[in-house]
């Protein structure tokens, strides 16, 4: 239920430590979560879950989106943690030779979207 806060504070540590895994600059993240460079400050209460994520629709979507790339690339790469963290930033000659993470902060929500799709199809290949 994302309207308990407690759960969006869970959501929050672990959406922010996936953000963590990919090794991903502060401005990246927080541009992939749909706020503003000036919440900087969020992300290290996100990982500590001190704050939960907002309870906005853009924000939850965006964190589900999130999950569900890193679901699908864990079950793409089981036994290659580097590739499976790596994968964002690898050129796809099926993205037009662009990595997923330059699509997700090129088109925002869709982007986020699209690739979530992206990564659910490479694991039914």
């Amino acid at each position: 239920d994302l309207d308990d806060e407690s759960v969006r504070h869970d959501l929050a540590r672990v959406v922010a430590a996936l953000l963590e895994k990919w090794a991903l600059p502060t401005e990246t993240q927080l541009a992939l979560l749909g706020m503003s460079p000036e919440s900087r400050k969020v992300l290290p209460q996100f990982r500590r879950g001190e704050r939960a994520l907002p309870n906005t629709r853009d924000t939850l979507d965006r964190a589900g989106y999130l999950l569900g790339i890193h679901k699908a690339l864990r079950l793409l790469f089981p036994e290659d943690e580097a590739l499976r963290y790596g994968w964002v930033r690898r050129r796809n000659k099926m993205l037009d030779g662009k990595p997923p993470l330059e699509v997700m902060l090129d088109e925002g929500l869709v982007g986020l979207a699209r690739i979530a799709r992206f990564a659910d199809f490479q694991r039914g290949q």
